[in-house]
Formats: C-alpha cells, structure tokens, sequence
C-alpha cells in the first residue's frame, strides 16, 4: 500500500517531465543543445590565458630576440659535452701554442697554457648560466617569501621583517657577496649561496608592495570574512596575484647575478671551474690586453654583455605583457 494520499478532487501533481535516453547515458552529448558546460573549463581557461600571453609576447620584437639568443646560449650550454672534449680543458693536456691568435685549428685562438678559447668559452657557458639561474631562484624564493609575509602579516611581523630587509639594502651586496665566498670556500654552491643570499632584499621590497595592492581587494575580505586562514590566502590568492612580478622579476635577477658571478670571479672569488668571469680574470693575469691578445678577451667579454642584454630584454617584455598598466609599451 503506498505511503502517499491523494487529495480528492485535485489532480496529482504528475512531477517534472523527463525524456527517456539511452541506458547508462547520463546527459545529451556535449556540442548539442542543452549540453552543460565543458567537462573541464579550468583547462579551457588556462589555454586561453596561455594563447593570449603568446600573443602579446610576440608583439614584443625585444623580447623575441632575447628569448632567441638565451634559446642559442641554453643549447650551446648544453651541447656542450656532446660536441667537445672536455680533457681539452686540462692545462696539462693542451695541444696549442700559448697565447696563439686565431687559426683553423683553434677559430678563437688559445690562452696562456695553450687551451682553446672556444672550448673554454662553451664550457663557461654552463657554469655562469648554471650559477645565474641557481642564484636568482634562491633570491627570488626568499625574496617572494619575506615580502609575501611582510605584506600579509601586520604589526610587529612586518616592522621586523621590513628591518631585516633594510639592513640588506643598506650593505654593499658586491662586498658581502665576496665576504660570505672567502669564508664559505670556494665552489659552485658557495657561489650561488653567496649571490641569492645577498640579492633577495629589493626583492622583498618589491613583492611587499604588490601583496599590500593584492590584499586590498574586495575577494580577500570575503575569504577572510568566510573563515579562510593566513595559508590559504597567502597560497590561494595573494601568491597567484604576485606571481607575474615574480616571473617578470626573475629574468631581470638571473642577468644581476650573472654579472655578480663574473665580477667575484674577476676578484678571485671564482667556483674553481672555468667560466667567463674567470676567463677575464685569467686574461688580465696574464696581460692579454697589452699584449694584443684580443681573442682572449672579446669571447667572454661579449658572452656575458649578450646574454644579460637577452634576459634584461626578457624582462622588460615580460613587464609590459603582464603588467595592465605597461600593456602596449615595447
């Protein structure tokens, strides 16, 4: 007997009317009328936003020919073991002349033990560019994380870390830099450490006072409002809303900090492998320059100014896409 009575002399609400499908279909097929929305426009979004920042890019002419020569350099780092022989680079394996201008056999000549300039040039290459990016994602991680928590936490929180930050901005990053490498020792992560360590504080300022434009919009009183902790607002929407700085910052940082790489090497503060700083250090040593030596000093010299000028123009394309107020300004 059912539960349900009707009301006499009402009609029977008869409830609302389905079509019969298929079994097993749970809905009409997408691309038809009445179809829901995609199944993941999250995806769809993304793709779109990643469409429109190509385009904009590539009205940037700067931004493109930067990318192309750091695309050149990248390669040729590394290929490098692959196309050359790395005993080369031993002193007491050298087959050239000391100090020999350009032949066939060594296209950019040779230094002071015989090496090839060439083969010193694309070894360089792997550890200035390999020290650039270390040291600019260990600045821009502790830079992002003081100036997001500076901005995001009030109060005595933020004086402190504000100090701290000021206290960085006020030392002479070059000597500090320099100071930390002769006591740390020499190497590669001494290096790196060295650099990101004492780069991060204009950082900080920076993402500071992008987190206190972030935090100042409608959205985040309404998480705030709704019970959302420091975490979720600091990962879930302050970080997205700085996150183009820091990518814009991030190429300008990597071309500072292969210029402070080669600047500790030419001072003697350099990893132990070849690189293009202490290519100059060595050309220097050894008088290349009043010499006549041309071939020992231009090769580094110009790998250096090229490829800080490719990440600087990086840089700047990248503010003018991502940034509203610059869109349009090359």
């Amino acid at each position: 007997m059912s539960d349900r009575t009707d009301t006499p002399g009402v009609p029977r609400d008869p409830g609302p009317s389905r079509v019969p499908g298929p079994p097993g279909a749970a809905g009409p097929p997408p691309g038809v009328p009445g179809a829901g929305p995609p199944r993941d426009p999250a995806r769809a979004r993304r793709r779109a936003a990643l469409a429109r920042f190509a385009r904009a890019y590539r009205a940037q002419r700067p931004g493109l020919y930067g990318a192309a020569v750091l695309l050149a350099a990248v390669l040729l780092a590394l290929l490098a073991p692959l196309v050359t022989d790395p005993s080369g680079l031993d002193v007491t394996r050298a087959t050239g002349e000391k100090m020999a201008p350009p032949s066939w056999d060594f296209p950019l000549g040779t230094d002071e033990s015989g090496r090839s300039v060439l083969l010193m040039t694309l070894w360089g290459s792997r550890v200035s560019l390999l020290i650039g990016f270390l040291s600019a994602l260990l600045s821009m991680v502790i830079g992002t994380v003081v100036g997001v928590a500076a901005g995001h936490f009030r109060g005595w929180t933020s004086a402190v870390l504000m100090r701290i930050t000021d206290w960085f901005l006020v030392l002479p990053s070059l000597v500090l830099a320099l100071v930390l490498a002769a006591i740390l020792g020499g190497g590669t992560p001494t290096i790196v450490l060295a650099i990101g360590v004492t780069s991060w504080a204009s950082t900080a300022r920076l993402i500071r006072a992008q987190t206190l434009a972030v935090e100042a919009r409608p959205y985040i009183e309404r998480s705030r409002v709704l019970g959302a902790g420091h975490r979720h607002i600091m990962t879930r929407h302050v970080l997205p809303g700085v996150a183009p700085l820091v990518l814009a910052n991030t190429t300008l940082t990597v071309a500072s900090a292969i210029v402070t790489e080669s600047t500790l090497a030419f001072l003697g503060a350099d990893s132990g492998q070849v690189s293009w700083g202490g290519m100059l250090r060595a050309s220097y040593d050894w008088g290349a320059v009043t010499s006549g030596a041309w071939w020992y000093v231009l090769p580094p010299g110009l790998c250096i100014v090229a490829v800080v000028l490719a990440f600087t123009s990086c840089g700047r394309a990248l503010e003018a896409v991502l940034n509203p107020r610059l869109r349009g300004v090359s």
